[in-house]
């Protein structure tokens, strides 16, 4: 029960520190939102580490976390650059859904074939999909191009890879772990921020808002290490995943916006899936 729990308010933290880094990246540059988010996060950290004591990690924990946080974090870029030109509340579930499955991939290697529930959850993920790639209009002719759901599907893959490796690397620990992760994740975006040119400090920049999202991030990712200490990295990780949901409440409560029939029936068969893979 303390799994899930920790599961369920890593999402509502999740959740909003995406909602808040999606909507300004489409007010300000993606790349810079995710670099300082990334440094205010780590600010957090030092700080944290500072004041609760923490087991060390061993050289190749201390790899593993370097290189989950780098993938994690241009997961994470990659999230923002798709929900500044898209519906945050599209492309937050596309993402998530892809990063549940691959952890219950990994389960399944590990520990065996999952319960029927599981399978089940399977098909209507992929049911999900192709409703949530539809348009208003419905017709087949209108489905949102690959284009579209790939940058999506490819943070995906990032976060459940990222579940995968901070799971493994963070049995003992919480803080030193997070070090490590948003170490390799702000080297990485910084790179990718500099070769797209921007790295810079502007007038008028969000600065208290990304700082925010910076922190929530933080806390979600701590929550899902606990959850993955308490339980099993698969139950973590889905649970962990229902995040859209927070995301596209806030998106309906803040921004009013509006979702056609099929994608609110794809975004519920999203959530059911997750739900049914986490049973």
């Amino acid at each position: 029960m303390i799994s899930i729990l920790f599961g369920f308010a890593s999402a509502l933290v999740w959740g909003t520190s995406d909602f808040l880094g999606g909507l300004f990246s489409q007010r300000a540059s993606p790349y810079r939102v995710t670099l300082y988010a990334e440094l205010f996060g780590m600010v957090a950290l030092l700080a944290a580490v500072t004041v609760i004591p923490q087991q060390s990690l061993s050289l190749p924990e201390w790899g593993i976390c370097i290189l989950a946080g780098a993938i994690g974090s241009l997961g994470l870029l990659t999230l923002y650059v798709a929900m500044s030109t898209g519906k945050l509340s599209i492309a937050a579930p596309v993402s998530a859904l892809t990063a549940a499955i691959l952890p219950v991939i990994a389960g399944i290697l590990t520990e065996g074939l999952p319960e029927i529930t599981v399978l089940t959850g399977f098909a209507l993920a992929l049911v999900a999909v192709w409703l949530i790639s539809r348009n208003s209009s419905g017709q087949e002719s209108a489905l949102i191009g690959w284009k579209d759901l790939s940058l999506p599907l490819a943070a995906g893959v990032c976060f459940g890879t990222y579940f995968i490796l901070i799971h493994q690397a963070s049995q003992q620990s919480v803080i030193w772990p997070m070090i490590g992760a948003r170490t390799g994740g702000t080297i990485a975006v910084f790179i990718a921020a500099a070769f797209k040119r921007q790295v810079s400090w502007s007038r008028g920049f969000p600065w208290p808002w990304v700082m925010l999202s910076g922190v929530l991030d933080v806390g979600g990712n701590a929550l899902y290490i606990l959850a993955g200490q308490f339980g099993r990295l698969d139950v973590a990780a889905v649970l962990s995943s229902l995040y859209p949901g927070m995301t596209a409440v806030l998106a309906w409560l803040v921004l009013h916006e509006k979702i056609t029939r099929s994608q609110t029936v794809g975004i519920l068969a999203a959530l059911g899936a997750i739900v049914l893979i986490t049973i």
